[in-house]
């Protein structure tokens, strides 16, 4: 296609199934106990932030590794129910990732991450296609997220720094915006230590307190939609899948956070990380300019 650009945003990063067991309590060391309920659902931050942007109206294409098993082939064909690219998701000789979730009955967790198929992601040539936004999570290995931004091809690059590592100058001299939570940031050093280290933006959320947008000259804060929330999960992914479908638009940071802020609102009204990711039609129908 020549210089064409292929999608609004190419997603990298990392396929999970999520075990969901719920508890009355966490377990203790060396304790059995029984579950009051259990559920599977897709899940894994690329995954569910690529489902994300497609809803809110981006052309996506996903990058990652799923194993050669029955659950690869259901998250595939998850991601091309959504009208996602799947061209370079690559079935490798491991187990599809795993993330094994127990919760409490206050809504308290652990979880424990197999990483699986995920740790194979760029064991075959990446090839980045050309789009506006460049999406990548810290799910999949680290040098892998620093190749692939270096084939950014003028696209915007969008770092969400979770799990939160230890990352390289390099790397976040690549990275034009970071997506962390309060909590990854600080372990990440904080908002000013990311601007010192090369990233041009950070987009820090605060849960139901909204966002806050720094550079290097201001920081702006980004009003929370009000919703009575049940379930908190998704709502980082969705907020981040919408920031960069407007970014894709065209739209500036800031509007483009507001409307994301709306769009993690929503996504806490609803059970679950996929099923709560919102359409755009739903979320544009109450943002207010």
């Amino acid at each position: 296609m020549g210089d064409s650009i292929n999608f609004d945003v190419v997603v990298v990063g990392s396929c999970n199934l999520d075990l969901v067991s719920t508890t009355t309590h966490l377990p203790l060391p060396g304790e059995t106990l029984r579950t009051i309920a259990y559920a599977e659902h897709a899940g894994g931050k690329g995954l569910n932030q690529a489902v994300a942007c497609a809803r809110m109206g981006a052309r996506t294409a996903f990058i990652g590794c799923v194993g050669n098993d029955s659950t690869g082939t259901m998250l595939r064909e998850l991601l091309n129910s959504e009208g996602i690219d799947t061209s370079q998701l690559v079935t490798v000789d491991a187990p599809t990732g795993r993330a094994f979730i127990t919760v409490d009955a206050l809504g308290e967790n652990t979880i424990v991450i197999v990483a699986g198929a995920n740790a194979h992601v760029g064991n075959s040539a990446i090839t980045v296609p050309k789009s506006k936004v460049l999406l990548a999570q810290l799910e999949i290995p680290l040098d892998i997220v620093t190749q692939v931004f270096a084939q950014a091809q003028n696209a915007i690059t969008v770092l969400n720094p979770a799990p939160a590592a230890q990352l390289s100058t390099e790397l976040l001299s690549l990275c034009d915006v970071a997506v962390p939570n309060e909590t990854e940031s600080a372990a990440l050093g904080g908002t000013q230590f990311l601007l010192g280290a090369g990233v041009a933006t950070i987009v820090t959320t605060l849960g139901e307190r909204g966002a806050e947008i720094s550079d290097n000259t201001s920081t702006v804060a980004v009003t929370p939609y009000p919703v009575n929330a049940i379930d908190t999960v998704g709502a980082g992914d969705a907020f981040v899948g919408a920031l960069c479908a407007e970014l894709a638009r065209g739209e500036t940071i800031e509007h483009a956070a507001r409307i994301a802020s709306v769009a993690g609102a929503l996504a806490t009204t609803i059970h679950g990380a996929v099923p709560s990711l919102p359409t755009r039609a739903a979320v544009m129908s109450l943002y207010a300019d």
